[in-house]
């Protein structure tokens, strides 16, 4: 055989091998989702059945399946138990690992839409914006009129209004930067903190503002069966699979805004798009949940270690460990103090506050 017969054999070959290395990675890939899917599942059921009072996971599915299918047809528990599984735990569970899945993805679109490693969905002021549609209902009874919901819809149209601002303001001849999104959402987001801190001092509920403070917290206590759980989870659903989606035009934004021109995508239209449905998404987790802040900054990074900067590929990964990430949060939230129960968004400052340390320090080592 001679040198041209050994060339192109070698030729022929390549391809082949190209195809084995994608089947493979794509493999581990599935696996992974598979791991990390199992592990939420078992998540879900621990944080059902653990708490004040002890659930054996027997029972969960017991109840669940009751109710959900009408299997095992013959109630063989406690009512009480019946009770916490279904109208108390599983609820908040649900919001939980929606808030923790949306916080993670949302996270990751904005530090591409910005290009900084260092953001997270409060950024853009939404999270302040929410909190003081909040305070301002709970203190003042903002919104009473819209019944049982009205703390949710103050929340969101407080969350929707600072989104608004925060476009009105970034916006200058017909673009939006990152750097002038960065700065904006930063400017009303501290504005926005100051109202809601007035607002407080302004009262002369001590109850209300000891509430106001819990909400700055972040809680998951409001949950409960009703529209605004399923808004959520279709939310972070819909959010999760477009991202998912626009995998390589977020690939691209992230590299630089000639490179995303390069490959035929406009960053300020994208870059539009990704404002609006971000502020819509984090104004919809604000008002279920209050203030819960490191989950949009953590989880996307941990993400990328595990699968790469990709997004196609990190985005369900930050959503699935972000949805676990919260469950354990406030698992530990509920039950550290019991019968006493802790703000939520104190477990995740200290998990994400020596994280972010260590990121700047990395951050900081890379750039020497």
């Amino acid at each position: 055989m001679g040198p041209s017969s050994v060339v192109r054999s070698v030729a022929a070959v390549e391809p082949d091998l190209d195809d084995l290395g994608a089947s493979s990675r794509r493999r581990r890939y599935l696996l992974l989702l598979l791991g990390l899917l199992a592990v939420f599942l078992a998540t879900v059921v621990a944080a059902v059945g653990m708490g004040a009072v002890p659930v054996p996971p027997a029972t969960v599915f017991d109840v669940v399946g009751h109710h959900l299918l009408g299997s095992p047809a013959e109630v063989t528990w406690r009512p009480a138990h019946d009770s916490i599984v279904w109208r108390v735990r599983l609820p908040r569970v649900l919001l939980g690992a929606a808030v923790g899945a949306g916080l993670a993805v949302t996270g990751m679109a904005l530090q591409a839409m910005v290009r900084n490693m260092l953001a997270d969905p409060y950024l853009l002021g939404v999270n302040s914006g929410g909190s003081t549609g909040a305070a301002a209902a709970i203190l003042f009874g903002f919104g009473a009129g819209w019944g049982e919901h009205a703390l949710q819809i103050a929340a969101f149209l407080g969350a929707l209004a600072a989104s608004l601002l925060v476009f009105v303001i970034a916006r200058t001849a017909g673009r939006i930067t990152s750097t002038r999104l960065l700065m904006t959402g930063v400017a009303v987001g501290y504005a926005l903190y100051a109202l809601t801190s007035f607002l407080i001092f302004a009262s002369d509920s001590a109850e209300g503002s000891r509430s106001v403070l819990f909400w700055l917290l972040g809680t998951l206590a409001l949950a409960h069966w009703s529209a605004p759980l399923a808004v959520v989870v279709a939310a972070v659903v819909l959010v999760t699979c477009l991202l998912t989606l626009w995998g390589r035009r977020l690939d691209a934004l992230a590299i630089g805004d000639e490179t995303a021109h390069t490959l035929g995508v406009s960053p300020a239209r994208f870059r539009l798009v990704l404002l609006v449905l971000v502020s819509l998404a984090v104004g919809v987790l604000v008002a279920s949940s209050g203030s819960i802040g490191f989950v949009g900054l953590v989880i996307p990074h941990l993400a990328r270690r595990v699968v790469g900067a990709t997004h196609r590929r990190a985005v369900p990964v930050a959503a699935l460990i972000g949805a676990t990430f919260l469950l354990w949060a406030d698992l530990a939230a509920r039950t550290v103090l019991s019968p006493q129960e802790l703000p939520i968004g104190i477990i995740t400052a200290l998990v994400g506050a020596p994280f972010l340390l260590i990121l700047v320090r990395r951050l900081h080592a890379g750039s020497e």
